[in-house]
């Protein structure tokens, strides 16, 4: 059985809230294509997706429902 993709990019968003810098940015990618970038705000305890496809940017103030929107942006 293979790891969880979908625990791997829990962690990972896991990680930018425990992070001291005010705005964290993580890039996710499949095989070297891009597909979206997530921003987390300390301040506003809140995550920006901006999508590379179609240029959406979504906001989201819960971690599932984050890592969910990423999970299916790689699966594509």
């Amino acid at each position: 059985m293979k790891p969880s993709q979908l625990s791997a990019i829990i962690r990972r968003l896991e990680v930018m809230m425990e992070d001291n810098g005010e705005i964290e940015v993580r890039r996710f990618e499949k095989s070297g294509d891009e597909r979206c970038v997530v921003k987390y705000n300390r301040e506003t305890e809140s995550f920006e997706l901006e999508e590379h496809a179609t240029n959406q940017v979504y906001q989201f103030d819960d971690l599932d429902l984050t890592a969910i929107e990423i999970y299916e942006l790689l699966q594509d």
